[in-house]
């Protein structure tokens, strides 16, 4: 595990970039880019779980040097998406069946608060923001594309917790919804998005109508029936190119 001064500075570092490095304020669209293409490969499982994550490699890649690297890694840590230690080469995380049980109990637990906070903001502007994601949802289905698919789909509770006005509520879902979108690239059998589609659409039926109640009891048939998929799947695939994998990622996050 990172020790626990570069965690500290790497968190620090990310939240006050440009007051504590005012020299470098320029290197921190490159942190932003290295995280977003690395949260994504691995959220769309093209970076699969213990894929180890060199820091020569990644600096090299984002022409950052490894002090920025690792600020990187970090942050990519508190969301549960990387395991780092100790003079050892950082990996992708690989959650365990009972973490990955925790980690949507605790989930459900908080996006039933969510529930209350968003119902309480409701507008016009709060529907059209979320029928326009599921929109997107659609468009991903109806293409084919299942990676998109499954990342759009995390992204929507991404969307409520930002649409709730609680900071920290939004803080700690985004943490857990990356942490559950690695579950599901781990261990879920093959579903088809169209599932989660028409989930969403009744979450926000529920919502616009200003039903707590059956809000609430929507998540989290939503969220058992996300969990129920999980299934250990095969990891024998051969480990993929870091290289490659990054130059396709940040090529999406460097325009």
């Amino acid at each position: 595990m990172v020790s626990l001064d570069v965690f500290q500075i790497g968190l620090y570092s990310i939240q006050n970039f440009d007051q504590v490095y005012p020299e470098m304020s320029s290197n921190s669209d490159r942190v932003d880019i290295a995280h977003r293409a690395l949260r994504q490969a691995i959220i769309e499982q093209a970076l699969k779980a213990g894929t180890k994550l060199p820091e020569d490699e990644i600096g090299r890649h984002f022409s950052m040097s490894r002090t920025l690297v690792r600020v990187v890694l970090a942050k990519l840590q508190a969301q549960g998406l990387v395991d780092t230690y100790h003079k050892r080469t950082a990996t992708v995380a690989q959650p365990s069946l009972a973490e990955a049980r925790d980690a949507f109990a605790v989930r459900r637990a908080l996006e039933r608060e969510m529930m209350k906070a968003v119902i309480k903001r409701w507008s016009p502007a709060v529907e059209k923001s979320l029928i326009d994601h599921v929109r997107e949802e659609e468009v991903a289905h109806a293409t084919g594309d299942v990676r998109l698919s499954t990342r759009l789909a995390g992204e929507f509770h991404l969307k409520l917790a930002e649409l709730s006005g609680n900071a920290l509520l939004e803080r700690y879902l985004g943490e857990l919804v990356s942490r559950c979108s690695l579950i599901l690239a781990m261990y879920s059998r093959p579903h088809s998005s169209e599932c989660a589609i028409s989930e969403h659409s009744g979450l926000i039926n529920a919502l616009k109508n200003g039903d707590l109640e059956i809000a609430k009891q929507l998540m989290d048939e939503h969220l058992s029936s996300v969990e129920n998929r999980a299934l250990v799947e095969d990891d024998s695939a051969a480990e993929p190119d870091l290289g490659s994998i990054l130059a396709r990622f940040t090529s999406r996050h460097s325009s």
